[in-house]
């Protein structure tokens, strides 16, 4: 089993978008896949898969002794995956505590755990449970520069592979010389991107609704990422703008 931390240097990046997107293409692609919220207090993942009126129980619970994780995972309405939700506010959980309960996870292939946003808010916890990171970042000079923070507190872990995934991307803005390309952005922090993610209003108007739309522009980038991560490739498609239709005036 794979176990990899979807991480950030700063909210607001789409981390958790990402984590859900990825793991549902890769368990379209017939893989097993448990999506896990290690954001004790803040955890949304639930929420943006739209299964949080299905939760009974929680990381919480199983650390409690309440269930087991079998009976914790919620299953994806919109793919084969399954989602195991964090536990609510007023509860302190421990790395080893998380660690134990990603250990007891079994029959899956793929392990992803949406990290807490920040470096201050359980990201040794969820970093510790991992043996994989892709870091989450925007073209944004903040976002670079937060993203560099966390490679750098990356590299004091064992970790077998470590990449990036570039968010929110706009073409235009790109091919205007208004935005960085994703490949300089690599270059910057020395660290491969397997992912350039377009900015898709899609993703915000249908994720809770369900599956994004096959005709979203971020559906194709999210199919290369999770091809990437299922081969354990390093390919990476920049976004280029289209051409635009010339106006014919009647």
């Amino acid at each position: 089993m794979r176990k990899i931390v979807i991480t950030s240097g700063k909210g607001g990046v789409g981390k958790t978008t990402v984590t859900a997107s990825l793991g549902r293409r890769l368990a379209d692609m017939g893989f097993k896949v448990v999506l896990a919220d290690a954001d004790v207090g803040l955890n949304n993942l639930d929420v943006v898969t739209g299964v949080e009126s299905r939760v009974v129980y929680d990381i919480g619970d199983v650390i409690a002794g309440k269930c087991t994780v079998f009976q914790a995972l919620v299953p994806d309405h919109e793919s084969g995956a399954r989602i195991l939700p964090s536990a609510g506010g007023g509860i302190e959980m421990s790395a080893q505590a998380f660690r134990g309960v990603m250990d007891s996870v079994t029959d899956c292939d793929f392990l992803l755990i949406d990290c807490p946003a920040g470096i201050e808010n359980g990201f040794h916890r969820a970093v510790s449970a991992a043996t994989e990171a892709v870091v989450v970042t925007t073209p944004s000079a903040s976002a670079i520069r937060d993203a560099d923070r966390v490679l750098t507190l990356l590299s004091a872990y064992r970790l077998e592979d470590v990449s990036l995934v570039v968010n929110r991307v706009r073409p235009d803005m790109v091919a205007r010389g208004e935005m960085m390309e994703a490949a300089d952005i690599a270059r910057l922090l020395g660290t491969p991107a397997i992912g350039v993610i377009p900015e898709d209003d899609c993703v915000t108007l249908y994720q809770q609704l369900g599956r994004v739309p096959s005709f979203a522009l971020s559906e194709r980038a999210f199919e290369l990422l999770a091809d990437n991560v299922a081969c354990r490739t390093k390919k990476c498609a920049e976004l280029r703008a289209g051409r635009r239709r010339r106006r014919r005036w009647l």
